[in-house]
């Protein structure tokens, strides 16, 4: 293909196709999505404002909280909104750069998401293995550092795919079977070979996630081992609680990750329909669980929302800790902190 025809294939938008053979349903399917993102908005908000505003919850665990709601905001401003846009407007046009920009802010807070699962791993060890330690080893600048080095982290690896994603050139068809830019699906588009972009989506993917899953589990390990050498069952359980919200979650990203992934490799049989709603499903729903897991499993951040929500209400609840010895306020710092002290 001449450099001029590819410069002009490569300026047409693509059209999207929402969930393909069940056109006439996206009206309804628009529901669930629907749901899930208000949901997102109010949860991850709510989570962000609490944190910000309870002073007990400056700490690296909470900050690394509001990393990920601001992860899951990402998330679910960059897919869903144009979704909706198909499933209600039918409108499934969408430029040529546009469709790259959201396959980037998707691929890149994915990396990110995982660089903050394996920092909330390392916080989780600190605290729980070395707690005398852990104010001095886990300080608030150097972890707003370690955010941003995730941030760096992702945006890096993954802007060499983009470049290689937009220099291919896109003229087999211009409908994308999916609800929005899905790598994979864009991918088999062009009509030029695009093993070199495949083999570097392999290896970041490989890397990225082999060694965060690595260092978690490694961290996990320890932790384990730690939790078991306590004195009292009491204590070991209250341990172990400390962390589900972070296994709940690793969980939810990493299985939920591979299943998506696998699925769009790999049909399995299943209808093109199903690919794409578990692909859909992926993006939108866990932003929506993960601050229900922190309120659930984390009193800290649930006692904090609850707080919020009563001045939020007009019932002049005061400041928190404003009436608090010092001795009180120490012995609440270290219980954040160290949850299973008594």
């Amino acid at each position: 293909m001449s450099a001029a025809n590819r410069s002009h294939t490569n300026t047409l938008p693509f059209l999207l196709t929402g969930i393909p053979g069940l056109e006439a349903f996206h009206m309804w399917i628009s529901i669930p999505f629907s749901f899930t993102y208000i949901m997102a908005l109010m949860g991850n908000s709510m989570v962000l404002l609490t944190v910000r505003l309870d002073k007990s919850l400056h700490e690296p665990m909470y900050y690394f909280i509001s990393m990920l709601a601001v992860i899951d905001l990402v998330f679910s401003t960059a897919v869903v909104p144009r979704m909706l846009a198909v499933f209600w407007l039918d409108s499934r046009e969408i430029g040529f750069e546009a469709c790259f920009i959201q396959m980037f802010f998707i691929h890149t807070f994915t990396a990110v998401e995982s660089g903050v699962l394996l920092a909330m791993s390392f916080d989780r060890y600190i605290a729980i293995c070395h707690p005398l330690r852990y104010t001095t080893i886990l300080t608030r600048s150097r972890t707003i550092r370690i955010g941003l080095l995730s941030l760096a982290r992702g945006a890096g690896v993954m802007t060499p795919l983009m470049c290689l994603l937009t220099s291919l050139p896109y003229c087999k068809t211009r409908v994308i079977p999916h609800s929005y830019c899905e790598h994979m699906a864009v991918v088999e588009l062009a009509c030029a070979d695009p093993s070199l972009s495949d083999l570097y989506s392999l290896i970041v993917a490989t890397l990225l996630v082999g060694s965060d899953s690595l260092f978690i589990t490694f961290s996990y390990a320890m932790i384990l081992r730690s939790v078991m050498r306590l004195p009292s069952q009491k204590a070991r359980l209250k341990a172990l609680r400390t962390c589900g919200s972070h296994i709940s979650i690793i969980l939810l990203f990493y299985v939920g990750g591979l299943l998506s992934m696998y699925l769009q490799m790999f049909s399995f049989g299943l209808a093109p329909h199903v690919q794409v709603l578990v692909a859909d499903f992926y993006l939108t729903v866990p932003p929506m669980l993960n601050p229900l897991i922190y309120g659930i499993k984390m009193k800290q951040i649930q006692d904090g929302i609850f707080k919020l929500l009563r001045q939020l209400a007009g019932l002049g609840v005061s400041q928190p800790h404003k009436d608090r010895s010092d001795a009180e306020r120490r012995r609440h710092r270290l219980k954040t902190i160290y949850p299973i002290l008594e």
